[in-house]
């Protein structure tokens, strides 16, 4: 059996999503979600579905390595699903190539610091894009700079905002973020 800890931030439709995703695969758990911040609505969604959840701030992240590998034990895999503090280097060491992040731009373009959530829809409208997507990648010492493990575009017209695009986006997390984990943890 394969298990996953998701770390989020945000609201967490990702989350949600690939918990339902892999709800009733014998071949998959999810024992645990963190969040670094205590109002997530992420931690509502995984408490919904039945899915444990704690709260490790970013303090705790870098400062108390043994609290965060105990939470994490087991787990064979960590998915950042809208999580947003740079993951330290000793996590990344315990878990190499086995951090999967999600980030809402075709990368490189529009990653690296500052570079989340709305901040990338409105640099993208900015720059005068014709397309965006999505890329998967595993995490790595440098923000957003990974191997990546699969990317998906979608078309953007000059009529549509930061707001259409972040939906745009959201489509592909929500198609492909899921699938694209099951395959990994499937090699």
């Amino acid at each position: 059996m394969t298990k996953l800890a998701i770390f989020v931030s945000g609201g967490g439709t990702n989350c949600e999503n690939i918990i339902r995703y892999f709800q009733g695969n014998p071949e998959v758990q999810i024992p645990i979600v963190v969040s670094n911040k205590s109002d997530a609505y992420a931690l509502v969604r995984a408490t919904n579905l039945g899915v444990p959840t704690t709260v490790i701030t970013r303090q705790q992240l870098n400062e108390d390595r043994e609290l965060v590998l105990n939470t994490v034990a087991g787990c064979d895999y960590i998915i950042l699903a809208g999580f947003l503090p740079k993951v330290p280097e000793y996590l990344i060491n315990e878990f190499p190539n086995h951090i999967i992040n999600i980030h809402p731009a075709l990368l490189p373009k529009y990653g690296g610091k500052g570079m989340w959530g709305h901040h990338v829809h409105e640099a993208v409208k900015a720059a005068g894009e014709t397309e965006t997507g999505i890329t998967i990648h595993y995490v790595n010492t440098e923000l957003d700079a990974g191997e990546q493990i699969a990317q998906f575009a979608t078309a953007l017209s000059p009529d549509d905002t930061p707001d259409d695009i972040a939906d745009k986006v959201h489509l592909l997390e929500m198609a492909h973020f899921p699938k694209v984990i099951e395959q990994v943890i499937n090699k």
